[in-house]
């Protein structure tokens, strides 16, 4: 049995007023989708992404603390074939590498979900890429068991969080709602009752750029 204390989490992700993760046609020159961007606009200014993506300075304050809590005690993550990159269906080659260069940000093993096998990827800085093509149970045991007892962070898209969500197997999640419309997009909430599924709001903080909430789920 894993540990009751590991975790899967979720941290950071950011959502629309209207409750959209990812605006429409993502594509290699629109990670996020179309106005997507706009959603991550509360972390860009932090002292932890400045860091992140080789920088200096960068704002301290409520909003670092959430991007730097989301790194804590963290073994293994989880991403959807979405997070890693814009290509759809089969591989074809072993080209694209995600969208971080060389040395992502990760620094643990991380687990793809995808439909289209492929052999890991061993990148810089400790970071190396599975690709689990049986499911979201098998992703979550494998990264339990790669994790040694630390918490798993699934970074989302929408539709992976939303599978997790729909079997209870997110234990916390932390939620930026920044205050910007999208209008359409992959719509995190739609057609799910989250409360029924066990989740309640246990915190929120709100700053300049966005509305931290963190959800978690009672047993």
């Amino acid at each position: 049995m894993p540990d009751h204390h590991q975790k899967l989490r979720v941290n950071c992700f950011s959502i629309s007023l209207d409750g959209y993760g990812a605006g429409i046609e993502q594509s290699l020159q629109n990670p996020m989708g179309i106005d997507g961007m706009d959603l991550h606009n509360w972390v860009f200014g932090t002292r932890f992404f400045k860091t992140m993506i080789g920088q200096d300075g960068g704002s301290t304050g409520v909003d670092n603390d959430f991007a730097e809590r989301g790194f804590e005690n963290l073994g293994a993550w989880i991403l959807g074939r979405n997070m890693f990159g814009p290509i759809r269906g089969p591989w074809p080659d072993d080209s694209w590498k995600g969208w971080w260069g060389p040395n992502p940000p990760y620094h643990v093993p991380v687990f793809v979900l995808t439909h289209q096998a492929r052999d890991p990827i061993d990148m810089e800085g400790g970071t190396t890429f599975h690709f689990v093509t049986d499911g979201i149970h098998a992703a979550l045991k494998a990264a339990r068991e790669a994790a040694k007892g630390k918490d798993v962070r699934l970074g989302g898209g929408v539709s992976s969080v939303r599978q997790y969500i729909a079997q209870r197997l997110v234990d916390e999640l932390h939620l930026a709602v920044s205050p910007v419309l999208l209008g359409r997009g992959e719509s995190l909430f739609q057609g799910q009752d989250w409360r029924a599924l066990g989740y309640r709001c246990v915190e929120q903080v709100a700053t300049e750029k966005a509305t931290h909430v963190t959800l978690r789920r009672e047993d």
